[in-house]
């Protein structure tokens, strides 16, 4: 349990840089929330209140300060049947029971079960991950759709991301560029796509409600394949942009928290209209790189969220997309482990193999957890093969199977965990 002080802490110890790096979030959050509840053929009121909702509610239940969650890709795709073949309100009853499902996988403690996903299939996962943000941003560049006009704002974009930070970095240079491009365009009067293209924005606050479903057997088996879906796509991804935000900050994090963080976070949107989300990588290194990395950052960012569709929709509207598609770039270029691609030379072929099965799996499914499924799949494989060869365990057993690469990956986490082999072996309990 975290001590009070360090939970203040997390709160306010770095409370200049949360607030300006929560609202170069919150701007980048709107037109994704928007295309999110699009995927998920909803109105794009419930991907934003869904991001507002989440964000404030994680900051300060999960387990992971600095980490931004809201509506997802990743959970809006397996929307899709549901929301076409029975609508909104099962819709919102299905995010209710991921959040239950949720809380229940935190409360059981099952967030051990990231340390057995190797560094190969992190890497995989990043790279992967990487790649689909540069790719969704390519319909925003599509020169059949978009002027001329928009590559030169796109350049000077990424020319400000890039070149402000040489000559100051009080100031986090993606809100710089959002500025300084909505400026220009206003002035010029530059017929670029806007915010506003992307859909309309809501003009009121969320209003609690109770999903209008009948309250049957048949209802729960309708919407339990759905959640049980969101809920474990939710919990992956979130817990590996955990690991990832914790290699970035360079501290450690509680990864059950974050199960129950995300559970109540999910559960309580359910209630107020929003649909089911997670942990956003892309979003998170934003936040990262901005300068955020306390619970304040978080909950900023749903703040800003809120009060820029409600008060300032009409100045939002006018944000041109090719500032957000320069900062989804820089985020892109920054999230991909360029020395993956030298190490393949020098790693071992089954990492690897690996790394690029997991790449390969999520780019062409657009489905996270299927990559990292593959990714752990082939990593279990190819360490049972190794064992069998060379491991005096596994050729003394061999009955032992896929068990193996498990009690194997078990003996590495034991030892990070500085448990002492000589005093579990000399102690009385294993020598009687």
């Amino acid at each position: 349990m975290i001590s009070l002080d360090a939970y203040r802490a997390q709160w306010f110890g770095n409370t200049r840089g949360d607030l300006i790096s929560g609202l170069v979030v919150a701007l980048a959050l709107i037109p994704e929330a928007i295309a999110f509840s699009i995927i998920a053929g909803v109105d794009p009121k419930v991907g934003l209140y869904a991001s507002f909702s989440i964000a404030v509610l994680i900051a300060f239940t999960g387990g992971r300060p600095g980490m931004i969650s809201a509506a997802t890709a990743a959970t809006a795709v397996l929307m899709v049947t549901l929301v076409r073949d029975y609508g909104l309100e099962y819709l919102l009853a299905a995010t209710v029971l991921a959040g239950l499902l949720q809380i229940g996988a935190g409360l059981l403690k099952l967030g051990f079960v990231m340390r057995y996903v190797s560094k190969s299939v992190m890497t995989g996962f990043v790279n992967a991950l990487a790649i689909l943000i540069f790719l969704a941003q390519l319909p925003e560049l599509d020169p059949r759709e978009v002027p001329l006009i928009t590559y030169v704002l796109v350049a000077a974009g990424l020319g400000i991301i890039y070149g402000l930070p040489m000559l100051t970095k009080a100031i986090p240079s993606p809100l710089v560029t959002i500025v300084v491009l909505t400026i220009v365009v206003i002035a010029l009067g530059l017929d670029v796509r806007t915010v506003g293209d992307m859909g309309e924005l809501p003009d009121t606050l969320p209003v609690f409600l109770i999903p209008n479903i009948p309250l049957t057997f048949e209802t729960l088996m309708i919407i339990l394949p759905y959640s049980m879906a969101i809920a474990v796509v939710g919990l992956l991804e979130s817990l590996m942009t955990q690991n990832i935000v914790d290699d970035l900050t360079d501290t450690r994090s509680d990864r059950n928290q974050e199960c129950i963080g995300q559970g109540i976070s999910n559960t309580a949107t359910g209630f107020i209209g929003g649909m089911a989300g997670c942990a956003m990588i892309g979003q998170s290194i934003i936040n990262v790189k901005s300068g955020g990395r306390g619970r304040l950052s978080c909950f900023a960012a749903g703040v800003y969220l809120l009060f820029l569709i409600l008060v300032l929709g009409d100045l939002v509207k006018q944000i041109p997309m090719a500032a957000l598609v320069a900062v989804m770039i820089m985020v892109s270029v920054g999230t991909f482990s360029w020395s993956s691609i030298t190490a393949l030379k020098t790693h071992p072929r089954s990492s690897s193999i690996v790394m690029i099965a997991t790449v390969v799996t999520v780019v062409y499914t657009h489905n996270l957890a299927i990559g990292v499924l593959v990714g752990c799949c082939c990593r279990a494989f190819s360490l049972r093969a190794r064992l069998r060869s060379f491991s005096p365990c596994a050729a003394k057993f061999p009955k032992m199977g896929a068990a193996v690469p498990i009690l194997w990956k078990a003996s590495f986490s034991m030892a990070r965990s500085k448990i002492s082999w000589r005093r579990l072996i000399s102690a009385k309990r294993w020598t009687k």
